[in-house]
């Protein structure tokens, strides 16, 4: 009797093991959750092993070897990291509050280091809020077109461009849009290199084209295809997926004019080829952490992690110039620091040449865009952006244009000279949240910041005639905490010519006044206009001035989400196209882009603004020159 029981004590026991193995065995845990493949892999894995350890192929122990852990991006320097080892190529991070982070010692090693250091590595915890830290960011990233921001709010009721809703409306309800995640791929910075690098796309262009058309012969065209991809076999999503992915990684002026180009209307560039710039206007490839180190030792020298306390290796944004770095001074303050691609600012010459190629070869760009001297206007704006000590210099000037004026409720940040030069551009880190972000704000708060983007756009060029002409929304941070707006990344800044500035502004003025004479007559000091067009276009260009001025034509706050002009512009701009005569003048082209952008933002925030108001105190204090005479008509300022 006593050996049944501990016979039945020995199944128990064998019972309970069988069990806790069933537990802990990770196959038998997902065949439980359905997964049956992991089951038999893990049971086929086993009997192969089994097998050729009777057959005496392998022997011992199988070893489970587990992912590899991701790179840690932040590193920590204290001063006997920097006297013992000044050559390190290892940098330095923001600082973060201890909610954002969690702080381990560890050391670093890495083969891209010229020796090990002792640091203090972070693990990011993502971080929920939806604030920014940005200083010197990207260097421009273009406009999102208008079918991108969120349409009519159909629960704002109607309303036009009266007077101020009394009721606060509903903020605009977020969209989600297809994201790219950057790749870390070396930035091909010789002649050679680069060349190959358009020459490849040109073959995979090429290719392509062979592939859809061969498509299309069996299949037929896709149904879902616009009018412009239907006819031409180039236009495909492949093709436009390989132009976008080439531009990402050659970077450079290829990215930006890439970028420039995304912000055209959809009546101008084909579907896929707006959807591919879409991912371009996301943001470039990163370098390397090699590469990076390279740039900034022959920049701030081989010891330049001893003038910093921590250095971010994850870069906050890469655009078509360079990337931006978060890190912390000896002096405790955070910083942002823009470091250059190497080899951009030698091949604007001949990256715009080759860009040029590829747009004639595929034929995208209406004759009335007159290419020629768009790309030469985009490289002189390469030329200064690739210049970052004319950066700094104009981050200054701006900083000290607008204490001079006393515009509250703006801040520029601190220039750090010490860690800046002609490729590296660092400057204090300001916190805030992009324009795109405020439209999920109240009703007030948007109304402030579209009051305040159009006071500052008005400033810089009828006060200032110095203006930043980057209309990149997360170029403009809005500190709620501070209600203020934190202006970066003055690369694109410019000065406009005293005479220029003086029949613009009357130009403007007669467009809001609806004066069709005044409008004509400014337009060919201007250079709009020959004096030799045709009626239509005449007609088209006058009316786009009195869309343009729509919103500064009646008292009161304007409503842009319920006006929205954009449709009507679209229209009028295809007609300009054809019947042209003459390019537009070169001012224009930064101008108009940061004016759209302008618009475009108060459109995005659903703001509704005094914007004739603005104007005219602005036009009531201008001094114009000296030997101009006033020729606007009697009912401008009304």
């Amino acid at each position: 009797m006593s050996s049944w029981k501990h016979l039945g004590r020995l199944v128990d026991g064998v019972s309970l093991i069988a069990k806790e193995t069933a537990k802990r065995s990770q196959a038998i845990e997902s065949a439980r959750n359905g997964d049956l493949e992991t089951l038999v892999t893990s049971s086929l894995k086993k009997a192969l092993v089994s097998a050729t350890d009777l057959s005496g192929l392998t022997k011992g122990k199988v070893r489970e070897f587990s992912s590899p852990r991701p790179k840690e991006s932040v590193v920590y320097f204290d001063d006997r990291t920097a006297d013992r080892d000044p050559d390190s190529s290892s940098a330095a991070a923001p600082l973060q509050s201890p909610a954002q982070e969690q702080l381990v010692n560890v050391r670093e090693i890495n083969g891209n280091d010229s020796s090990n250091i002792q640091s203090i590595v972070e693990e990011k915890v993502e971080n929920v809020d939806q604030r920014v830290e940005l200083s010197g960011n990207l260097d421009n990233v273009g406009l999102v077109r208008e079918n991108e921001l969120n349409s009519e709010d159909k629960g704002n009721g109607g309303g036009g461009g009266g007077g101020a809703t009394g009721a606060e409306a509903a903020p605009p309800v977020a969209t989600t849009t297809k994201r790219r995640r950057p790749r870390e791929v070396k930035v091909p910075a010789t002649p050679f290199s680069r060349a190959f690098g358009f020459a490849a796309l040109g073959a995979g262009l090429a290719w392509g084209t062979v592939q859809e058309s061969a498509k299309r012969l069996v299949f037929g065209p896709s149904q879902s295809q616009d009018k412009q991809s239907a006819a031409s076999p180039f236009l495909s999503e492949k093709n436009a997926e390989r132009l976008a992915f080439a531009l990402c990684k050659m970077r450079g002026a290829a990215l930006k004019i890439g970028q420039m180009l995304s912000i055209q209307d959809e009546s101008l560039v084909p579907a896929p080829i707006l959807a591919a710039l879409d991912i371009v206007r996301q943001g470039a490839d990163v370098m390397p952490k090699k590469q990076l180190n390279q740039v900034l030792e022959a920049e701030l020298g081989l010891d330049w992690s001893s003038k910093l306390s921590s250095f971010d290796y994850e870069p906050m944004a890469a655009a078509s110039i360079g990337q931006v770095h978060r890190a912390g001074t000896k002096d405790g303050m955070h910083v942002a620091m823009k470091i250059q691609y190497p080899g951009v600012a030698d091949s604007i010459e001949s990256d715009i040449q080759n860009v040029k190629l590829l747009l004639d070869y595929t034929n995208l760009i209406p004759k009335g865009l007159y290419l020629d001297r768009a790309m030469k206007v985009a490289r002189e704006e390469l030329s200064r952006e690739c210049n970052y000590e004319l950066e700094a210099a104009n981050q200054k000037r701006f900083r000290d244009l607008l204490s001079n004026a006393n515009a509250e409720g703006f801040y520029v940040p601190l220039v750090v000279d010490d860690l800046s030069s002609k490729r590296v551009l660092t400057t204090e880190l300001v916190s805030g949240i992009p324009v795109d972000k405020v439209a999920l704000l109240n009703q007030d708060t948007r109304n402030y910041v579209g009051r305040k983007l159009l006071e500052l756009t008005l400033l810089e060029l009828f006060v200032f005639r110095f203006m930043q002409t980057d209309p990149n929304w997360s170029n403009f941070l809005y500190d709620e905490s501070a209600n203020t707006m934190n202006l970066i990344d003055f690369g694109a800044a410019r000065e406009y010519p005293k005479q220029f500035v003086d029949d613009y502004l009357r130009m403007v003025v007669a467009c809001s006044n609806e004066d069709r004479d005044v409008v004509i007559e400014m337009s060919k000091r201007l250079g709009f206009l020959t004096g030799m067009e045709s009626e239509i276009m005449l007609d088209a260009h006058v009316q786009a001035g009195f869309v343009v001025g729509l919103p500064f034509s009646r008292p009161g706050g304007h409503d842009f989400r319920a006006a929205n002009i954009t449709p009507s512009i679209s229209n009028l701009g295809a007609t300009m196209l054809k019947h042209r005569l003459t390019p537009p003048p070169d001012e224009v082209y930064s101008l108009h882009r940061k004016l759209s952008g302008a618009f475009l933002a108060c459109i995005k925030l659903g703001a509704v603004v005094p914007c004739r108001e603005l104007l005219f105190e602005v036009y009531e204090r201008y001094q114009f020159g000296e030997d101009d005479h006033e020729i606007l008509s009697s009912a401008s300022v009304s």
